[in-house]
């Protein structure tokens, strides 16, 4: 399970917000709402300890993430909004790259599967630069198809660039995560159906 405790962001000389109680446990599908500039990135990247929060505790079962980074890191699959691609590398091998910085390693059979999954057969060795904005995004999204033994995936607009199979597919593997009892917490400006009960945060509710 990971749990904040009276979290607190503050972004500069401005304070995000605070005092922000959230408890994901295994099964649940959450979505963190609010406008844009209201904390919702920031809310992710201090869910997935790429940043420090101002005030407050982020613990992953039980244990503050401070002091037990190496198994939050292992049970955490974190993809940003930006695809982080390296254009002059093909899908393939930025699969394997982005993997093996997050600890996962994997065969060029499992990163190609995972990629043709997702429709780029044709584009396995492409330079990503030449990809569409929604190819680069399901290059990105490879990852999951590969991180199903971590609980706890962390994603910003996921279906940003998707078109409407693909974020139907997407929903799917996400309910199926959820199912098999991980959790997921995701933000996104569509409005995704799930099989999955979803939660909801709204950020701004806890605005100073």
């Amino acid at each position: 399970m990971l749990e904040t405790r009276q979290l607190g962001c503050q972004r500069g000389d401005r304070l995000l917000f605070r005092r922000l109680d959230l408890f994901a446990g295994p099964g649940e599908l959450w979505r963190i709402a609010g406008a844009n500039g209201s904390g919702k990135t920031s809310l992710l990247r201090l869910l997935a300890g790429l940043a420090q929060p101002a005030a407050g505790d982020i613990c992953w079962q039980d244990e503050a993430i401070g002091r037990s980074r190496e198994a939050f890191h292992a049970a955490l699959l974190y993809l940003g909004h930006a695809p982080a691609l390296n254009d002059l590398l093909s899908p393939l091998e930025n699969l394997r790259f982005a993997c093996a910085t997050a600890g996962l390693a994997i065969t060029a059979e499992a990163g190609r599967q995972a990629l043709e999954g997702l429709g780029l057969s044709r584009q396995l060795a492409l330079p990503c630069q030449v990809l569409s904005q929604g190819q680069r995004r399901r290059v990105g999204l490879a990852r999951l198809a590969l991180s199903a033994s971590r609980p706890l995936w962390i994603l910003d607009e996921p279906f940003t660039a998707l078109d409407v199979d693909a974020v139907a597919a997407l929903a799917a593997q996400l309910d199926a995560h959820c199912a098999a009892g991980g959790m997921v917490i995701f933000t996104s400006h569509q409005d995704v159906p799930f099989a999955t009960p979803l939660r909801v945060l709204d950020v701004e509710a806890f605005a100073p």
